[in-house]
């Protein structure tokens, strides 16, 4: 029998399914309390974590018998992937768990950044009538541009296609001949997806590459009036760029699920900004998904240690 230590929340009765296999130490404040949790991770023979916990080198020395590490979810920056493989160490993501809600996501808000009736009803209620300011857009003819064309966001390119909108893509990892292309308008460049795209969303893991990509020259770059949402990692977005950019109006508005530093420090740069959702890294958690992922997770984890 193995012991399991959960530093985040997680699917109860996958717990208790775990539970009944191997030891398991569920604390969802360990993600808070990185010393103890080394600590608890001294005799771990399995990890199981969310975006939150740092699994740093540090961490996985610690854990000396540390032999797979899960991960609720599919973003692997939280986690130091070379050192892990360096130790022997199987790192599981919960591939394709949350595709769903994460597609769902993303298209209201599309909806919502476009109509912009929803983002008035204090005044409403408060007994003003501002009519002309929330008329907003229709999504059916408009044009959705996704950077990155994974399974994500082919999901939501499925679902954009039934409001009636256009579908654009920019993705230099994904072979040209890739069946997905069939769904999809291919772009050679980002540039020529931010000068044509109505609402642009990205789908791209947090690398070198990626890091600072949507930055005060190509916030500049989208078509004027167009909206951005970001479910992927919050360093893409340069926040203070994006900022200024929506104070300005040189953007119609943004929705950021994900952000540099989590959770956001009171008075930082998009405190206040106008035509701006904030969420707290919930577009691939639901009810369902948490689920999913959750009994994806145990099964890997479960799967590995009895090999």
């Amino acid at each position: 029998m193995g012991h399991v230590v959960i530093s985040e929340f997680m699917d109860a009765p996958a717990i208790d399914w775990l539970r009944a296999r191997h030891d398991v130490t569920y604390d969802p404040e360990l993600v808070d309390d990185a010393e103890r949790l080394r600590q608890v991770c001294a005799n771990a023979d399995g990890l199981i974590v969310r975006n939150r916990t740092k699994v740093d080198r540090a961490l996985i020395e610690a854990a000396s018998g540390l032999c797979v590490i899960g991960r609720l979810g599919v973003g692997l920056d939280n986690i130091d992937t070379e050192f892990a493989a360096e130790r022997g160490i199987e790192v599981c993501p919960a591939t394709g768990g949350n595709v769903v809600s994460v597609a769902e996501y993303v298209v209201t808000a599309v909806l919502v950044l476009r109509r912009a009736a929803w983002m008035g009803s204090s005044e409403v209620l408060a007994g003003h009538w501002p009519r002309q300011a929330m008329i907003g857009y229709e999504c059916a003819g408009a044009c959705l541009g996704l950077v990155g064309y994974g399974a994500i966001a082919q999901a939501v390119a499925q679902r954009a296609r039934a409001l009636g909108m256009t579908i654009i893509a920019y993705d230099p990892f994904l072979p040209a001949d890739h069946p997905a292309w069939q769904s999809a308008e291919r772009h050679e460049t980002l540039e020529t997806l931010l000068s044509a795209a109505d609402a642009v969303s990205l789908h791209v893991p947090l690398t070198d590459t990626t890091r600072g990509l949507f930055n005060a020259e190509r916030l500049a770059a989208m078509k004027p009036g167009a909206v951005l949402i970001n479910t992927a990692r919050g360093q893409i977005v340069d926040e203070t760029a994006l900022a200024r950019a929506l104070q300005a109006g040189g953007i119609g508005g943004a929705a950021m699920d994900v952000f540099a530093n989590e959770p956001l420090a009171s008075g930082n740069a998009l405190a206040g900004v106008p035509n701006l959702i904030a969420t707290p890294h919930i577009a691939g958690v639901t009810v369902e998904s948490n689920t999913r992922i959750s009994w994806i997770t145990v099964q890997n984890v479960v799967r590995h240690l009895e090999a």
